[in-house]
Formats: C-alpha cells, sequence, structure tokens
C-alpha cells in the first residue's frame, strides 16, 4: 500500500502574492504527515515565491504557462503521487488519506476531487455541480478538482502537452488510455474570483465556446488568446 507520506503537491502560480500565502498554509497539516510542497513560478513580478518559500519545500521556476510549470513541478517531485492544485484552491483535511486509500482500494492510478466554489454569485453553485457531473460520466477533469496521479502513470502518459490552454484536458485523455479516474466526492474549495471578475454568465458560456472549439481541433495557443480577451 502507498504510503501517506507518497504525495507531492505541486502548485504552478503567477502573481499570486495576495493569496499565496493562505493556499500553502492550509497545506501543513499535510506537510507534518509527510506531503511535499513544491510551488513553480512562472515569472512573477509581485514577490509570489517570497511569500510562498516560507511554507513550502521549495521553490522553483519555469516558463510561463501552467503546462510548463507543473511538468518542471514533476520532474522536481520525489514522491510516487503526484498532485497538481492551484494556486487559489484549498484541499480537503485528508486529502492524502483520502488518495491513498482511495487508489489502493481501487487499483487506479489516477483521480480528482469534486469541487466547490468559493463566490456570492448562486449560479456558481450550478457551475460546480456541473463540472462534477460532467467529470463522472466524461471521466474528463480540469485543474480547478485538483489531478491527481501516480508518477509511473503521470510519465506514461507524457505528462502535461505542451499547450497553451487545455493541458488538463489533454493530460486526462492520455491517462484515460490506462484506465478510469477515481472521483473522490469528497469537495476541495475553488475560488470563484475569475467568474466574479469577469462575469459568472459570460465565464461560463467563454467557457463552454473554448472547450467546444478545442474538441473541434482549434489551435490551443489561440484559444488562450481568446480566454486572456475574455
Amino acid at each position: 500500500m502507498i504510503g501517506r507520506s507518497m504525495l507531492s503537491i505541486i502548485v504552478p502560480c503567477l502573481n499570486e502574492a495576495e493569496g499565496i500565502g493562505d493556499t500553502l498554509a492550509a497545506l501543513a497539516p499535510l506537510r507534518a504527515r509527510g506531503a511535499e510542497v513544491i510551488v513553480v513560478d512562472g515569472g512573477s513580478s509581485d514577490g509570489t515565491p517570497t511569500r510562498a518559500a516560507p511554507h513550502a519545500d521549495c521553490v522553483i521556476s519555469a516558463p510561463r504557462g501552467r503546462a510548463s510549470q507543473m511538468n518542471a513541478g514533476a520532474g522536481r517531485a520525489r514522491n510516487e503521487i503526484l498532485l497538481f492544485l492551484h494556486a487559489d484552491t484549498l484541499l480537503p483535511e485528508s486529502a492524502d488519506a483520502l488518495i491513498v486509500e482511495g487508489l489502493t482500494r481501487t487499483r487506479r492510478g489516477w483521480g480528482r476531487f469534486d469541487v466547490a466554489i468559493s463566490g456570492s454569485h448562486p449560479l456558481l453553485r450550478v457551475v460546480a455541480w456541473l463540472m462534477n457531473v460532467r467529470s463522472r460520466l466524461t471521466g474528463i477533469a480540469t485543474g480547478d478538482q485538483a489531478i491527481f496521479a501516480t508518477r509511473t502513470l503521470f510519465t506514461a502518459a507524457g505528462g502535461y502537452p505542451a499547450i497553451a490552454l487545455m493541458e488538463d484536458i489533454a493530460l486526462c485523455k492520455q491517462l484515460k488510455r490506462f484506465g478510469p479516474p477515481l472521483c473522490l466526492k469528497h469537495r476541495l474549495t475553488a475560488s470563484g474570483r475569475r467568474w466574479e471578475k469577469r462575469g459568472v454568465v459570460r465565464t461560463i458560456l467563454l467557457m463552454w465556446r473554448l472547450r467546444l472549439a478545442y474538441w473541434l481541433g482549434a489551435d490551443p495557443g489561440k484559444l488562450a488568446v481568446r480566454y486572456e480577451r475574455g
């Protein structure tokens, strides 16, 4: 059985100085049980690495882009289970035990959590529900759901593909070749700031259009430009 201490948490970030301390501080109980926390900075200009350093096992730099940063973190990780966590997301308190028990019991090699989205807009609860249901039906997870995988399977799948957007979907498609995901019903909490800043309905429609375009073969680089423009 894989031990709890065999968890490496990889946090890609870019200009997250305001909230990175709280995210990483919440991981302190997992670190006390042996989990490793690796922060991968993509060129922040706001002092994010300095804020992160006291709460992480190491802070490294990588070319900007979540795929590049997460692959760099995976390459630095020492442990057998890799978990990729957004810088504004809080894991369940017993995330390490849930992952280890679930992977051992089901004999699967990867998975994700259900998600709840913080924020005041009532539609955020609908967004989270749809994400969880869609993920169960399709076997595809988003980065908001904290994808995790054994190092062996992650390597066999080729890691995150070097694309500017939809890297989480592309990775899941590769991981599915080796088996379905473990869908943990326990919820992590993702920040709703992205939806609230741009407008919840507007962001929902934008993401639907981008995902549809990706499935139809659009260039992820061009989709990333559309995403940044909102």
